[in-house]
């Protein structure tokens, strides 16, 4: 099972993960989604907000994140992920759009921390490029 390419709905136990910056400013890309359509809050740059995991790849100034500060911000996810099984993290290929970042590059930064989380569901891309 992968991240839909679209997502248009979710299920009530289902988080929808989206590329974030650290002021919480959700106006573009999976980030509007996440505003827009499943309650992610203004002013939430990292966390559970709404139905959404807001995951920083860029700072307050909507510069892209280094590449080792991004898995700083995957391995606080994770420990989410472990602490919420009741849950289901649907991953968007975050880092990969107005960040910047190829596939490649952030699948990569996933793998320090396999196995995943059975709760995790990874973009088709990530999955095969760590699996």
């Amino acid at each position: 099972m992968f991240t839909p390419e679209r997502i248009d709905s979710l299920k009530e136990n289902e988080v929808f993960v989206f590329g974030s910056n650290y002021s919480g400013r959700h106006g573009a890309g999976a980030a509007y989604l996440a505003w827009n359509k499943f309650g992610a809050e203004m002013g939430v740059g990292e966390g559970l907000t709404g139905q959404c995991y807001a995951l920083p790849t860029m700072d307050e100034y909507f510069r892209t994140l280094p590449l080792d500060e991004i898995k700083e911000k995957i391995a606080n996810f994770i420990n989410i992920c472990k602490k919420h099984s009741e849950k289901i993290f649907l991953l968007t290929k975050i880092g990969c759009g107005i960040a910047g970042y190829s596939p490649a590059q952030i699948a990569l930064l996933f793998k320090d921390f396999l196995p995943l989380p059975s709760n995790l569901i990874l973009p088709r891309e990530f999955h095969e490029l760590l699996y």
